[in-house]
């Protein structure tokens, strides 16, 4: 367990923090939904005891929904399909549902799927920026507000979250991770399956979560789509598996395999995954899907021959439903009169399927109620503009331009991303409507109420705009203005799946429209809106400030707004780490270290003396072009105050691997705003029986102050969570010697020493 403790003068308050205590009472939620239920198990067995083997597949069967009712009538009524996905009419979805609970033969409810990654209609920052505000409560609460709005239309299923580890922003689908980190991802990602599934299944506003992709599918080489991945065991354990695992505990209904080949084996034919990781070890109980047809994708990997073999290889590793690709309804009869698939492998999928519709209260209320109007709430947007708020990321603020004051009369707002309102939504916002998108321009505009002039000039028409000519006008509104607010970044279509980049700059003519208004003289205020880290080095140097937003959504003008002014201070931190270049990629902070290690010497490319001797630079590992460190760490972000931590005090320097280690220190606003800082403890194994990572993350917590205030923060740590998986492949806490840091990001703070001992 751990929480921190907040002393206010001689009142001491212990608050939850992030960590076991998060994940346990997740885990007794899922007892209590997921607990043996003999009742539903008699159920279950009774309806399977009806079944036809035909209707045993139909079930494993999920189709997309062609938009016409009357052509799906067809397979629903003869049992041929478990579940759709793409049904977002509540009308359309009780007309198809009534057709399989009063026409079919057993009435076995549909399950309605939908892709609602980051909010239906109010759409939330994108997963990566949520991961930027390293809150594990607004993230909940915005899956909660997409569940309520979702549900309403008939949407009972979720493909997400996507809790793939993420550390090349080559890859586009970083936009839908939490990012690189194992522990920061575990967390959020368990907060989003609480958000997304509510306090029960059973509940009409709750949607099963479907966490994916299982497994590896962030590791994808050279941040291509859908490209081989080679994690050995040890690292997919140690980092990629552990979100996995505690979304299992926190009570995930489903799981979805990955695109992705690791090791030569795809994850849809995978037995070591689904069976004896998934099912074996995690006890999971509800069913797995496969991605967009990956079943037959098995075939152009070259792992099976043909439809029927992708079918046979699929269902024997343990996935239970297959999305779209049709190879079970068509070759599954087969497979099971040949002996090739076992009937009783079909009924445990049929079983697992089954259990998760009568967990969700299908069987009893499988209709929606039309006349539901939650879209847009008030509640909704309050959330998503938290959210928003909470996930800028303040990387720059030279001379303390921002916030805004009293003496700013007159702003230039220029740029493609002032007034984007489809590209603001960020990817996999399928449902989000642009016309409710708040921009920062109609933020600015509304919120100044003309007691500010707004010189609006866009300069180009989208982040992709190579044409210049919009550029002067832009430069003549920042030479009439007090502060110019640049709003630049990636449309919308840039990030996501299959959405991978090779240059990571800001496209089209954005780097030329930075360099045009910083020659202005006037302080620049670089906003970024982007799916991904960018390579913006440049960019950063020319301005005066930088905040930089994860796309965040329906709310993130209002959220803008209120950041640029100081109705409200920035306090989110990089879930991934910038690089300089995309030449460092990847580059994270839990790297091994190599036996040379860089130093403290850093000899570039224009420091190299003429005919310099080939080891006269040291010989250490790092870049000669781009040196030791990215652009920005891992955990970082600036604030509109400061921060003052004092020296971490343990409760002991020698524990046992049963103990708990109490971490305890002063944190300080010594600024002038009222501030929330994210303290963050790293810990390193500095020996170990294979290398280990330079520092890894092992608990945060966001701490709200006032200027002068001061708070006693403390986090617990049981040692049991430094345990690895060792040169023999068990998970174990190896005795020896370890560094701790507190500190606001993972390359700063002064290591503090203690020992596990046997």
């Amino acid at each position: 367990m751990e929480s921190y403790l907040i002393i206010f003068g001689m009142k001491t308050i212990q608050l939850f923090s992030v960590g076991l205590l998060f994940l346990a009472g997740m885990a007794s939620c899922t007892q209590k939904q997921q607990g043996s239920n003999a009742h539903v198990e008699e159920k279950i067995n009774a309806l399977l005891s009806q079944m036809t083997l035909e209707e045993k597949i139909g079930q494993m069967n999920q189709l997309s929904f062609n938009g016409n009712v009357e052509e799906m009538i067809p397979f629903i009524k003869a049992g041929k399909t478990g579940s759709l996905f793409n049904v977002v009419d509540p009308v359309q979805a009780n007309a198809l549902q009534r057709v399989a609970v009063e026409e079919s033969r057993l009435g076995i409810p549909l399950l309605m799927g939908r892709d609602v990654i980051h909010g239906f209609k109010t759409v939330m920052p994108i997963p990566l920026g949520q991961a930027a505000t390293f809150d594990p409560q607004v993230v909940e609460e915005g899956a909660r507000v997409a569940a309520i709005e979702a549900s309403s239309t008939g949407v009972r299923w979720t493909f997400a979250p996507m809790i793939d580890i993420a550390r090349d922003p080559r890859w586009g689908r970083i936009a839908e991770s939490c990012g690189e980190d194992t522990y920061l991802t575990s967390v959020l990602g368990a907060a989003m399956v609480k958000g997304f599934q509510g306090d029960s299944l059973n509940q009409p506003t709750s949607m099963a979560a479907c966490p994916k992709h299982f497994a590896g599918y962030g590791a994808a080489e050279g941040g291509k789509d859908y490209n081989s991945t080679f994690i050995p065991e040890r690292r997919l354990r140690n980092v990629y598996l552990p979100p996995f695992e505690a979304a299992a505990k926190a009570g995930a209904a489903t799981y979805m395999t990955s695109f992705n080949d690791n090791d030569g084996v795809p994850s849809t034919g995978n037995i070591f995954l689904l069976r004896q990781v998934l099912r074996d070890e995690w006890g999971f109980d509800g069913f797995v899907v496969t991605d967009w047809a990956s079943a037959f994708e098995m075939v152009s990997h070259g792992f099976a021959a043909d439809r029927k073999e992708a079918a046979m290889k699929a269902v024997n590793a343990g996935v239970d439903m297959e999305m779209v690709s049709g190879t079970f309804l068509e070759a599954l009869p087969e497979l099971v009169k040949e002996g090739k698939v076992k009937e009783a492998v079909l009924d445990e999928a049929v079983r697992n399927i089954l259990r998760i519709k009568f967990r969700l209260g299908l069987f009893d209320r499988p209709y929606t109620d039309e006349s539901l109007q939650v879209m847009y709430a008030p509640e909704h947007l309050a959330t998503a503009k938290r959210a928003a708020t909470e996930s800028a990321i303040l990387l720059k603020n030279e001379d303390d331009v921002l916030p805004l004051g009293a003496s700013v009369k007159t702003v230039a707002v220029v740029g493609p991303m002032a007034d984007a309102p489809h590209d603001q939504l960020g990817t996999w916002a399928f449902d989000g409507e642009k016309e409710r998108t708040v921009t920062p321009l109609q933020a600015i505009r509304e919120s100044m109420d003309g007691k500010v002039q707004v010189l609006y000039e866009p300069a180009l028409v989208c982040s992709r705009d190579k044409n210049r000519q919009g550029i002067p006008r832009a430069v003549s509104a920042a030479l009439r203005a007090d502060v110019v607010l640049a709003f630049v970044g990636e449309e919308s279509i840039l990030s996501g799946e299959a959405h991978s980049l090779a240059d990571l700059n800001l496209q089209g003519a954005q780097r030329e429209l930075i360099a045009a208004l910083a020659q202005t003289g006037k302080p620049l205020v670089t906003v970024v809106m982007a799916g991904r880290p960018l390579t913006i080095g440049d960019e950063v140097e020319q301005s005066s400030a930088v905040l930089y937003m994860f796309h965040p959504g329906t709310m993130g003008g209002p959220a803008l707004a209120d950041l640029l002014w100081g109705k409200a201070v920035p306090s989110g931190k990089t879930p991934v780490t910038f690089p300089k270049m995309v030449g460092q990629i990847p580059v994270y902070y839990s790297h091994n270290n190599t036996g040379r290690p860089a130093g403290r010497t850093e000899i570039l490319l224009d420091d190299i003396p003429l005919e310099a001797g080939q080891t006269s630079l040291g010989c250490t590992s790092y870049y000669l072009d781009a040196g030791f460190e990215p652009l920005f760490p891992f955990g970082y972000g600036l604030s509109y105050t400061t921060f003052r931590y004092s020296e971490p005090k343990l409760s002991a320097t020698e524990l046992k691997s049963g103990d708990v280690l109490t971490v305890t220190f002063d944190l300080e606003n010594t600024g002038r705003y009222e501030g929330t800082e994210i303290a963050q403890l790293y810990v390193q194994d500095k020996v170990g029986s294979v290398t280990r990572p330079v520092k890894e993350l092992k608990r945060f917590t966001r701490v709200s102050l006032k200027p002068g205030e001061k708070k006693t923060v403390t986090f617990e740590l049981p040692m049991e969570e430094l345990a690895f998986w060792n040169i023999d492949m068990k998970r174990v806490v190896e005795p020896g010697d370890f560094n701790l840091w507190v500190a606001p990001d993972s390359q700063s703070g002064t290591p503090v020493a203690f020992k596990v001992v046997e």
